[in-house]
């Protein structure tokens, strides 16, 4: 059930972001700094995952510090 809801969730995220896109494209070119924008932030935020997947130490101390 939790599963089924987070695809619904992924799927309306996909959705959402698509339209989001095809309104910008579609104000172009003021739109295009938006797309700009959106896919800066959507790097930086994968530059910030990626680093906090591979950290070690943040791993430590969410496993071995008391809460």
């Amino acid at each position: 059930m939790e599963k089924l809801a987070y695809i619904l969730f992924i799927l309306v995220l996909i959705v959402w972001i698509v339209a989001m896109f095809a309104g910008l494209i579609s104000a172009f070119p003021a739109g295009l700094i938006g797309i700009i924008a959106i896919v800066g932030f959507g790097l930086l935020f994968i530059k910030v995952l990626k680093e906090r997947l591979e950290s070690e130490e943040d791993n430590y101390y969410s496993k071995n510090i008391d809460k």
